[in-house]
């Protein structure tokens, strides 16, 4: 037996992406979204209304960073999702997140966050709320690498749970992608 829940946007694992830019000033501002992911080999989409303050900073600015929520910063992760940078414009440092400029693009890297993609803005319709961007490159601390390997119990990414409003750990290996299937051809 099944239980309908109708449609609504609940899939998993649903990332939590932290997005950040520089306002017209030059202060940056970050935000939490569960709704993106990868949509072409250097291409990442989002959906993000146009009212967030990040959204009209990257409309400004052309460029952002998505950082990966992780375990270990969870509070701060969720705090930026709470408050508006429209309202709070300090709200990365009260959220006790640091930055560095990205060498790549005209956007903030949060550095307490391990897993980083860095972008340019493609298209944004506001309609859709669809925001397309280029990923220029990918950055991760070596903090988070073991033996020059992105090492996921390191990194510790959560995921948003959408059907109870939660935020669970990602970690445990269970197969090997591109390997295991072969034993059904």
């Amino acid at each position: 037996m099944r239980k309908n829940f109708g449609a609504k946007a609940y899939t998993y694992p649903q990332p939590v992406l932290i997005i950040a830019s520089y306002d017209e000033n030059g202060n940056a501002d970050a935000m939490n979204a569960a709704w993106g992911g990868i949509s072409d080999d250097k291409e990442i989409s989002m959906c993000l209304s146009a009212e967030h303050k990040t959204v009209k900073n990257i409309l400004e600015r052309k460029a952002f960073t998505v950082s990966m929520g992780d375990a270990a910063h969870v509070e701060a992760c969720d705090y930026v999702g709470l408050v508006s940078g429209n309202k709070v414009p300090d709200k990365l440092k009260k959220a006790g997140f640091t930055i560095t400029k990205s060498e790549l693009v005209d956007a903030p890297i949060i550095n307490e966050l391990a897993v980083c993609v860095e972008g340019r803005m493609i298209s944004y319709d506001e309609k859709t709320c669809r925001m397309v961007g280029e990923i220029v490159n990918v950055s991760v601390d070596e903090s988070a690498m073991t033996d020059g390997k992105v090492d996921i119990t390191k990194v510790a990414p959560i995921t948003f749970d959408p059907f109870n409003n939660a935020y669970h750990v990602i970690g445990e290996k269970v197969g090997n992608a591109f390997r295991d299937g072969v034993k059904l051809k």
